[in-house]
């Protein structure tokens, strides 16, 4: 397994790290097998639990929809993955699982590889299965309002929850 944690930068010369990158390297040859962190693409990836296994990809092969591993130029440039929310005549704007604000566009030198596979609890399956595919279409679609949707979920579990604990007690 490759780690990104090595891959934070803090200059701007992108295409000189890139070529340096021990996970740009290794991707240009085979598939990478990482864990992703943080919670910008939950609920797809659980920190922790999940790895995500990617594979170079052309950038004129991908799609929106399609899940990438970029790297941001900005003052951290760092390897980030997230979904293609758009692609146009400037570039590609992408957006994590769980954020609303989009970012873009960036230019297809940016892009490493595309997510081809998740692994969950020692299962793996792929993105091309007909159930991920129209889970991640539906979820791309409700990006303007799923903050409200995701918090509105919470609280009816949390409800359910204490309606079970509240019947469990009484009984």
């Amino acid at each position: 397994m490759i780690s990104l944690k090595d891959e934070r930068i803090s200059y701007m010369d992108y295409k000189q790290i890139d070529e340096r990158s021990a996970v740009i390297r290794t991707l240009k040859e085979n598939d990478i097998k990482i864990k992703p962190k943080g919670y910008s693409m939950y609920p797809l990836f659980v920190p922790g639990r999940d790895y995500a296994v990617i594979t170079h990809i052309e950038p004129d092969k991908l799609k929106k929809g399609d899940v990438v591993l970029y790297r941001r130029h900005d003052n951290t440039g760092i390897l980030v993955l997230h979904r293609i929310c758009r692609i146009d005549k400037n570039g590609f704007y992408m957006v994590g699982d769980n954020q609303s604000v989009i970012e873009g566009p960036l230019e297809k030198e940016c892009i490493h590889g595309k997510l081809i596979a998740v692994e969950r609890n020692g299962r793996t399956f792929s993105v091309n299965n007909i159930i991920y595919r129209f889970i991640s279409y539906v979820w791309l679609l409700l990006r303007p309002v799923r903050m409200p949707v995701a918090k509105s979920a919470v609280a009816v579990k949390r409800c359910i929850k204490k309606m079970v604990k509240r019947n469990g007690k009484e009984q």
